[in-house]
């Protein structure tokens, strides 16, 4: 997938990502966290950090925290605790984050990607490594006035104390596909499993992007740049130009001043992404941990974890994206690897849907087709999620069934469908409406056969002399005739009979 290959660098990144969790309320006072809502309307003396106040832990969002960090391998600590992150900006009112640091609730584990070149072709798994995941509370936003005539700066504190899980990965990234594959495989994980909606344009995920380069030597050696942090990334698409905007940059300034980069004369940096011009804009010096001045959270108690919640969360899971993939691709269904994937991508009900659908059809192949073709087209064109299609398992089973027994070309096919989607009519008899009955019978087209050749000598005696591809000729003379409904398999073999006397 490294398409950056014949590049004289290789590129590391390590993604952090961000994922609101779908609580009600926030994580440490009852303050609601619905999107959308008037600036500061959700907001109390807790999150606002009031003096006199004091947090207390939202289960819920511990739980679902618990359950994405089980989808990720990771190993659950049977003790954890709370920390404060010290730093000021306007839009924390506390002065402080609530988060953890040095005994996050969740360690080493991994998230498996396609890290094929060409994902429609192959799959090729490759394990990314994670960090950790850990709790901790969001801040505000600051609303900047980027009209240039010098407007205040204003406050939102709606999103202050709303529960996050953050998502540290190792830095085994080597692309910015491998990059946005990374994120589409955590997202579509973290929605199956009820973690979060992680819709990034209402900021329920949000990523940076860790990125440096290793420069090859010609000793077989590499020289490594600095770490910058880029932030400001509003979508999957974002994230990859940006790795490969940061690298190139790297690696120019790299060829400008070699021996400060080989000897870490140069610092660490975060660095902001302009999507309009495309490009990263360094902004400052990276903070390290000591710059934050964590000590434990004074005001909460520590959290114990019991294996039989460890159980009860795993059991509770239901079947993950990834092991969906690999059973779509074994009997009864044995898809491809991409077919599956396109299945999952669309969610655990458009699955069952497909399952049901290829269970009556008895045709795995046909009904991935079907459905990947035309019902997430009408999907995406009617916005409706799989529950609302109106073109229940059996009945699409049945257009599925009646396409193959019959031969009905795919274009008229399409046709049945369409009329499927705007009525509770049964295929066959959409089928007899349109006037779309496929001629099979051998006795009905042998005569129409005989008479082709007839009124084609010429293509026969090509035919006869070796050029296959004269038969081609005298079908398209017979499905002219029948207005293109004799089924072709059926009107290939008695042709060749007849062809053949």
């Amino acid at each position: 997938m490294n398409v950056m290959a014949e590049k004289p660098y290789q590129i590391i990144v390590g993604l952090e990502v961000h994922v609101q969790l779908l609580t009600q309320t926030k994580l440490f006072c009852g303050c609601k966290t619905t999107f959308g809502m008037p600036p500061n309307s959700q907001v109390c003396p807790v999150c606002l950090g009031m003096p006199g106040t004091l947090p207390v832990m939202n289960r819920k969002a511990f739980e679902l925290a618990m359950r994405a960090a089980l989808a990720l391998n990771c190993q659950i600590a049977s003790f954890t605790k709370w920390d404060r992150k010290n730093y000021y900006y306007p839009d924390l009112p506390k002065n402080y984050q609530i988060s953890q640091y040095d005994l996050p609730f969740s360690h080493d584990g991994w998230l498996e990607i396609n890290a094929a070149a060409d994902p429609k072709k192959e799959y090729v798994p490759k394990r990314i490594g994670i960090i950790r995941a850990h709790l901790e509370e969001d801040a505000g936003k600051s609303i900047h006035d980027e009209s240039g005539r010098g407007g205040d700066t204003k406050v939102d504190l709606n999103r202050t104390g709303t529960p996050l899980v953050e998502i540290v990965s190792q830095p085994d990234i080597r692309s910015p596909e491998e990059a946005k594959a990374y994120l589409e495989e955590l997202r579509l994980m973290l929605r199956e499993l009820g973690v979060s909606d992680c819709e990034m344009q209402e900021g329920s995920l949000r990523c940076d992007a860790n990125v440096n380069i290793h420069i090859h030597q010609a000793d077989g050696t590499h020289h490594a740049t600095p770490l910058v942090e880029v932030k400001n990334l509003n979508s999957f698409g974002s994230v990859a130009r940006a790795i490969a905007y940061e690298a190139e940059r790297q690696y120019a300034e790299y060829q400008k001043d070699p021996i400060n980069f080989r000897f870490g004369r140069i610092l660490k940096t975060t660095a902001g992404w302009n999507d309009a011009k495309g490009e990263t804009i360094v902004q400052r010096h990276k903070e390290s941990a000591a710059d934050y001045r964590y000590f434990p959270e004074p005001d909460l108690v520590p959290v114990t974890v019991e294996q039989q919640q460890v159980a009860e969360a795993i059991t509770a899971m239901g079947e993950l994206p990834s092991a969906q993939r690999t059973r779509l691709q074994q009997d009864p269904y044995s898809l491809s690897a991409y077919d599956a994937q396109v299945l999952t991508s669309w969610g655990r009900k458009l699955v069952a849907y497909y399952e049901d659908v290829a269970n009556i059809s008895n045709d795995p192949k046909a009904t991935c087709n079907w459905i990947c073709n035309e019902v997430v087209a009408t999907l995406k064109e009617k916005e409706l999620a799989i529950d609302q299609f109106p073109i229940e398992a059996p009945r699409l089973a049945g257009l599925v069934s009646e396409v193959k027994a019959s031969g009905l070309k795919r274009e008229k096919a399409r046709d049945v469908y369409q009329r499927m989607l705007s009525t509770t009519t049964e295929a066959p008899e959409i089928m007899k409406e349109l006037g779309y009955v496929v001629i099979a019978d051998p006795e009905q087209l042998r005569p129409l056969i005989r008479a082709a050749i007839d009124a084609n000598p010429k293509a026969a005696e090509d035919f006869k002399a070796g050029k296959e591809k004269a038969a081609d000729r005298i079908k398209g003379l017979v499905m002219k005739e029948t207005k293109g409904m004799a089924n072709a398999e059926v009107l290939s073999q008695i042709l060749l009979e007849e062809l053949a006397k």
